[in-house]
C-alpha cells in the first residue's frame, strides 16, 4: 500500500501534469516537515517559557542566563494606567547564597518552582 502523498504524485504524473508540479509538491512537503518538526515546537516552548516568567512569584527558584541559581525575593513590576503591568523589563531581586542580585525578568532562563528547604 502506498502512502497518500506518494500516491498523489503518481496520479499527477499519470494525468500528464506539468513538470513543475512534482517539484512544487516536494517544496511544500519539505516546508511542512520543517514547520511541524522545528518551528512549531520551538514556538510552543517559547510561549510556555514566557508564561512561566509572567507567573513568577516570590519564593520561586530560578536560574539566570549567567548560571546563577537563586530564590526570588522581590519583583518590581512596571506600573501603567490600569495598575501593575507584567513586562520582560521588570526587575527581579534574587537571593543566591548570601548575595542579593537584581536582574531583569528576561534574564531568567529557568523557573524551578518554590524553594524547598531541607
Amino acid at each position: 500500500m502506498t502512502s497518500l502523498p506518494f500516491a498523489s504524485l503518481l496520479a499527477l504524473q499519470a494525468a500528464g501534469g506539468s513538470t513543475l508540479t512534482p517539484f512544487l509538491v516536494q517544496v511544500v512537503a519539505i516546508f511542512a516537515i520543517f514547520y511541524f518538526l522545528l518551528i512549531r515546537p520551538q514556538q510552543k516552548q517559547r510561549k510556555a517559557h514566557e508564561e512561566r516568567l509572567r507567573n513568577l512569584k516570590k519564593g520561586d527558584e530560578v536560574v539566570t542566563a549567567g548560571g546563577v541559581v537563586g530564590e526570588v525575593i522581590h519583583i518590581r513590576e512596571t506600573t501603567g494606567d490600569a495598575g501593575p503591568v507584567v513586562s520582560m523589563d521588570d526587575r527581579v531581586t534574587i537571593k543566591s547564597g548570601e548575595s542579593r542580585l537584581v536582574i531583569e525578568r528576561r534574564g531568567i532562563t529557568k523557573v524551578s518552582g518554590p524553594v524547598v528547604n531541607g
